[in-house]
């Protein structure tokens, strides 16, 4: 009582467009006696037994929303009977809850000491709402703060991904980071964590996830390092065990980087490796990172002679993917994640591909081609949960085959041979998306010179990233010959060949071992 059931309940049915039933409400209008004269004059139980002939009526409807009374799923039974439904246990602090019911009479297990009373009953009942899994905090809130928090964990999605170590999920929604502690409650790990990130995303979000690891009992370290691709290396992983060191961080202490690739990348190479391996967290913050490096279990940090050179194998215990974090992130950074999800659609899904050339046109026609300049927005630039999924399953198809990049795994690296040679030479000052989108382009350009796909597909491909106003050429200071000397230190060589990746068709690619090198100076040649 007190948590707002009926005011929240109210907000909620709104937003869903559904039919609000307040059981207290219909039994007492059904008995013609309120719910105190009820309990006065019929007893408690006579009031669960009409409370229970009231859930299993309601249990056969459809598109309602249920504000039950405080007592109604004490008992398993009634749990049970909601088990094809979405309970949701709405809580506050005893000093809400008093402020709330000050100077109600109405309330006939509140009789006596209020305060002590709500205590009692909240001891009583810890068992069997800690029974239910969504709780949402509503102390000082407003109902439709609430209703709104609800909505976005109702549509939340959660993706498994099944690696030879053990399944994972990928939470993706809105509005997660204040749940962050909540997503690890059901693991046994040690108290002490650390959160890791950018002074920027840092300023931004950090303290959203310290309070939500804070309220389950975790204790947190929050560790900056630098902004940017420069910073990921060996001195910066040198100086993060350090940090763990002196926060006394343990085998069981989760470590959760918070931020883009870099941040996920080199916090995950630490973590695969402190004390030979902690429990890693991913909680991306840009779409790039979302969509690709957050998932599959690679982690590495740079070498002078080429990216990633130095990495391993970790998988996390779980992804949290909060796509109203999106709405901060600046134009150039979006712009950089749609790459990494065309080329998803380019590697495996010619629907998805499809379905991104919509979202595309579909912004231009709200906004113009050239969009908002000011405010940073394009209607394309939205991205939905749904479009999202879609992106991520494709790699996640892919990794579930070939966990350890053996063979098919090699298809997620369409466009990065030729792109991370591009990034080497800019000294990895480039945004990595945009050289994804300069090496696919490359390499759609190659496959029509050596027909293996059609010029048809070709210029789909170079007109998406267009779309998105993604590069489609190579910076001019770097010579075709420069890229191909950087691409002489790819970590993808097997047996002193390149490998490269190119499409036959949208969602269709293939390895190719034994391109020619003149082949490959043409295509590179046509890129500026």
């Amino acid at each position: 009582m007190g948590t707002g059931k009926t005011s929240v309940g109210h907000a909620l049915a709104k937003l869903l467009g559904r039919k609000l039933i307040d059981m207290d409400t219909w039994i007492a209008a059904r008995e013609g006696q309120t719910v105190a004269e009820i309990f006065a004059e019929r007893g408690e139980a006579d009031f669960r037994e009409l409370e229970r002939a009231l859930i299993l009526e309601l249990v056969a409807s459809e598109n309602l929303v249920i504000a039950t009374g405080g007592g109604a799923l004490v008992n398993p039974e009634n749990r049970a009977a909601f088990s094809d439904a979405q309970i949701i246990c709405l809580d506050a602090s005893v000093d809400e809850i008093l402020a709330r019911l000050n100077g109600a009479n109405d309330r006939p297990l509140l009789q006596g000491d209020k305060e002590t009373r709500i205590q009692e009953l909240l001891d009583a009942r810890r068992d069997a709402y800690n029974a239910i899994a969504m709780h949402v905090n509503t102390n000082q809130r407003t109902p439709q703060e609430i209703a709104q928090e609800i909505v976005n964990r109702l549509e939340m999605r959660e993706i498994l991904v099944e690696t030879p170590h053990g399944a994972y999920p990928i939470f993706l929604g809105r509005c997660l980071l204040d749940h962050v502690g909540e997503f690890l409650r059901d693991h046994k790990f040690a108290a002490r964590c650390a959160v890791v990130t950018n002074p920027t995303v840092g300023m931004l979000y950090a303290q959203r996830v310290l309070e939500s690891l804070r309220a389950q009992n975790f204790s947190p370290t929050l560790i900056e390092i630098p902004d940017g691709e420069q910073y990921k290396t060996l001195d910066a992983v040198r100086d993060l065990y350090d940090q763990f060191i002196a926060a006394k961080l343990e085998r069981r202490s989760p470590i959760f980087a918070l931020g883009g690739g870099v941040i996920g990348d080199t916090v995950g190479f630490a973590a695969a490796t402190y004390l030979r391996g902690v429990p890693f967290v991913q909680i991306p913050t840009t779409l790039l990172a979302m969509v690709d490096s957050s998932i599959g279990g690679k982690v590495a940090v740079d070498h002078p002679s080429g990216k990633n050179l130095i990495g391993a194998f970790k998988f996390p215990v779980c992804v949290i993917a909060d796509l109203s974090v999106l709405e901060t992130l600046p134009l150039e950074e979006f712009r950089a994640g749609m790459a990494e999800v065309i080329k998803h659609g380019v590697i495996g899904d010619a629907g998805l591909f499809e379905q991104i050339r919509e979202t595309g046109k579909q912004g231009d026609r709200e906004t113009g081609k050239q969009g908002d300049r000011e405010t940073g927005k394009q209607g394309s630039r939205e991205v939905s949960g749904e479009l999202l999924e879609r992106a991520l399953r494709v790699k996640i198809e892919i990794v579930e085959r070939d966990p350890f990049e053996e063979n098919v795994r090699a298809h997620l690296n369409l466009g990065h041979t030729f792109g991370q040679a591009i990034e080497k030479l800019a000294e990895y000052k480039m945004r990595h998306g945009y050289a994804v989108a300069m090496g696919v382009c490359v390499a759609a350009r190659l496959a029509a010179n050596i027909s293996l796909c059609d010029a048809t597909t070709r210029d789909e491909i170079i007109s998406l990233f267009e779309e998105f106003e993604l590069p489609t050429h190579i910076p001019q200071e770097f010579s075709a010959e420069q890229i191909l000397d950087a691409m002489g230190t790819d970590k993808k060589i097997q047996d002193g060949k390149l490998r490269l990746i190119l499409p036959r068709e949208v969602g269709c690619v293939v390895i190719m071992n034994d391109v020619r090198r003149g082949a490959m100076l043409k295509a590179l040649a046509e890129s500026y």
